[in-house]
């Protein structure tokens, strides 16, 4: 009996393939529409920075939120998973929200670059506010 499991369980192991290379994705930013946050914050309080985008098809699903911060600078864009697999791809173009929290460090104005693509020349496009920090 106990070499009957032995047999079965090296069955099931050795058909099952870790490498399966059908489930093919990758990252892709896609551009904010628009942005909803304060025009001031207080240092050290966090606050909720609502994000709109179009999920352009069904093959498209939310990630992560890109953020990179130079100073008082703040560069966001969405990060889309693209399952390149799924051959029923269509297009949707569907309105989705997505947020992050804000907290300044110190006093001062800062800068927030949405990026919303690129345009005829390849050059990036940003919605641009400022908002400023105060004790």
């Amino acid at each position: 009996m106990k070499n009957l499991l032995i047999y079965i369980f090296a069955f099931f192991a050795l058909s099952c393939s870790v490498n399966d290379d059908s489930v093919q994705d990758y990252q892709e930013l896609l551009p904010i529409e628009t942005a909803q946050l304060p025009q001031t914050v207080t240092v050290g309080v966090a606050e909720n920075i609502l994000l709109t985008y179009l999920r352009p098809t069904n093959c498209h699903a939310y990630n992560d939120i890109y953020y990179v911060k130079n100073e008082h600078e703040r560069m966001v864009a969405i990060v889309s998973t693209y399952f390149a697999s799924n051959n029923n791809c269509t297009t949707v173009n569907t309105e989705t929200e997505a947020a992050f929290r804000f907290k300044a460090s110190e006093i001062g104005m800062y800068t927030f670059k949405f990026w919303q693509g690129k345009n005829n020349e390849g050059e990036d496009e940003y919605l641009i506010y400022e908002v400023e920090a105060i004790e």
